[in-house]
């Protein structure tokens, strides 16, 4: 009898602990991969709780979201479809908050010359090839692209000639492998490939503030998803977040 009774409190004294090494699983936004890995490695050095991710464009995901995917957190590229998840009740509205920000650039193959944002230079460039950008009717990053252009006068003059991707990081490959001689796509994308060079900056006024939101899952059941958002607004994210090219609350 004092047997089992010790099995069992050894049982309920073990019984958190596993609860604490259950995963937690992130649905994020593919331009996030390199920077969101770090701050699941950094929260599980700090925690001990393993970070699982699922990158993709966001459209995709919050699709995933919407239809009960076992994730804890979403963290959008956009304000656009957390509002989206949050009107169908696939998060908890609550939970919300805004992690970081980004910047639109223009990118060709590395060593490429810098590029006028004209139509004739563009077209030039170009050369009856098409311009890489993430689908502007479903991710955040091509109807950002979309919005720019669109102020420039130039979405009409490149519509025809678009080679629309999944998600940006596909884009942004499309560039570094010199299957399309341009790509449209964020600041911080072109930071981390080392085979594409920055050709021009597209103007801030030319499209919306980029933002990206988190929240909880309305399904998360995970002890720690409180924890690990309020970990992403920690300094010590932030500088994770900064050192790959994205801008925080302070303004670095």
């Amino acid at each position: 009898m004092l047997r089992v009774l010790a099995c069992l409190i050894l049982f309920a004294v073990a019984m958190p602990f596993a609860r604490a090494e259950t995963p937690l699983t992130v649905f994020a936004a593919a331009s996030l991969r390199d920077a969101m890995e770090k701050i699941g490695a950094a929260f599980q050095e700090k925690t001990g709780t393993p970070v699982v991710f699922s990158f993709a464009g966001t459209g995709t995901i919050a699709r995933q979201i919407e239809a009960g995917a076992p994730a804890d957190i979403f963290v959008s590229a956009d304000i656009a479809w957390m509002d989206y998840v949050d009107t169908r009740g696939a998060i908890l509205a609550a939970s919300k908050r805004n992690i970081a920000g980004n910047t639109l650039v223009m990118v060709g193959p590395h060593g490429s010359a810098p590029l006028d944002l004209s139509e004739a230079a563009l077209a030039a460039r170009l050369n009856g090839a098409r311009l890489a950008i993430a689908d502007p009717e479903t991710v955040p990053a091509g109807r950002y692209g979309k919005s720019a252009l669109g102020y420039l006068g130039l979405w009409h003059s490149v519509e025809a000639s678009l080679a629309q991707m999944d998600n940006v990081r596909i884009a942004l490959a499309s560039v570094a492998r010199g299957d399309t001689p341009l790509g449209l796509v964020y600041a911080t994308d072109a930071t981390i490939e080392p085979d594409v060079s920055v050709v021009a900056t597209l103007p801030g006024e030319s499209y919306a503030p980029i933002v990206y939101p988190a929240a909880i899952t309305s399904v998360s059941e995970h002890p720690q998803a409180q924890a690990f958002m309020e970990y992403l607004e920690e300094p010590e994210a932030k500088e994770i977040l900064q050192s790959f090219g994205f801008v925080t609350d302070n303004g670095q």
